[in-house]
């Protein structure tokens, strides 16, 4: 018998790899003849650079970049070869990088994901895959652009710098200047929201407040970002309202769409791609995976849903250790989960369940594959 575990982490608990070895020690009590392989996921959120690294064993490239406000700062992305590289938009331009008493999305900017952008290009990198979950900024993607040799003018000819203050002021766009390796490259963009550009679901109105941005700033943003959006559909003949994603991560999605040509795709599918992960299910007798709390929101691009409909497509059952589970949790079954176990097994706070995480999830796995040794016992 063969297991392979695939987990997202518990946040604030688990590793995947813990959760994994935990699994393995349950299972050799149970099944002491079994074979346990397991592979790191993560569903384009964060820590899917490292996820994917762990995963094939690849290379962690770090370096300086600008931060959101400006600063210097430390980041880092992914080599898989010689030819791909993963990073997470949140390393460079990322909300935690921002103090609560400094965040405003009139000021920040993605610049420094565009030179993580560009340093990958200048390695020769020619297949890169992005993670834009997280984001601090609100500038429509003009940092990261600029970054790569876009200059956004204003209507005196002017650069602009590339912040959220500057959308209103945008008149013109030059990309004669744009990194010549863009053009040599396939970018995809890990994304599992569906939000245009402007309105009430558009970048600033649906993710502007959680970075900083009150009413009237939200207001103003909105403004800038409609007459951006109305620039780049006159020069480039595209309408980012209506293209699915392009309000993610501040409309850093619809900037990537429009002067990288990039692909939008399922962050869970973009990883479990990356770590070729069909490949691994050969000769697995059964798959476990599992997160922290799974409800309705899990049956939507979370690692879950992605594993268990791989799993399923090979016809091997896929199993779930699970922290806790909420309201519309059972819409997995409908993924190619099997089963679901929850680490809690009594009425307690979670601040108690958080504490006692390695050994709840223990004790839960070896429930779990006791139960898988009780069916096999059926006639």
């Amino acid at each position: 018998m063969k297991f392979l575990f695939a987990s997202d982490s518990f946040k604030g608990t688990l590793s995947s790899e813990e959760t994994a070895r935990l699994l393995e020690t349950a299972a050799k009590s149970v099944f002491p003849d079994c074979v346990c392989d397991h592979v790191a996921v993560a569903d384009g959120g964060e820590g899917t650079t490292d996820a994917v690294l762990s995963a094939v064993s690849g290379e962690r490239i770090e370096l300086s970049v600008t931060g959101p406000l400006g600063e210097t700062a430390r980041a880092f992305y992914g080599k898989l070869d010689e030819n791909r590289a993963v990073m997470e938009m949140a390393a460079a331009s990322g909300l935690p990088m921002v103090p609560h008493e400094k965040r405003d999305p009139r000021k920040t900017t993605t610049y420094g994901t565009g030179e993580m952008i560009r340093d990958a290009l200048s390695r020769g990198f020619r297949d890169i895959s992005i993670a834009i979950g997280g984001s601090a900024t609100n500038d429509g993607g003009m940092g990261c652009m600029r970054a790569l040799g876009v200059k956004f003018l204003d209507e005196n000819g002017a650069e602009l710098s590339g912040c959220g203050a500057d959308l209103i002021r945008v008149k013109a766009i030059d990309v004669s200047g744009i990194d010549p390796g863009v053009k040599e490259a396939h970018f995809t963009v890990m994304c599992d929201v569906s939000n245009p550009l402007c309105g009430k679901d558009g970048a600033t109105y649906t993710f502007g407040k959680q970075k900083g941005g009150t009413p009237e700033i939200l207001d103003q943003l909105e403004a800038g970002m409609q007459n951006y959006r109305d620039v780049i559909k006159a020069q480039f003949g595209v309408d980012l309202d209506t293209a699915a994603g392009a309000g993610a991560a501040g409309g850093l999605g619809g900037a990537l769409l429009v002067f990288l040509s990039a692909t939008l795709k399922s962050g869970i599918e973009t990883v479990l791609d990356l770590i070729d992960f069909d490949t691994r299910l050969s000769g697995v007798s059964m798959v476990v995976t599992g997160e922290g709390r799974t409800d309705w929101q899990s049956a939507f691009g979370k690692v879950m849903h992605g594993v268990g409909l791989r799993a399923d497509k090979h016809g091997i059952p896929a199993v779930a250790v699970v922290g806790s589970l909420g309201e519309g949790a059972e819409k997995m079954y409908d993924c190619g989960i099997d089963s679901m176990i929850t680490t809690v097994n009594a009425p307690m706070e979670l601040s108690e369940a958080l504490s006692r995480a390695e050994e709840l999830y223990a004790s839960a796995a070896v429930r779990l594959f006791r139960m898988v040794r009780a069916g096999q016992k059926l006639r």
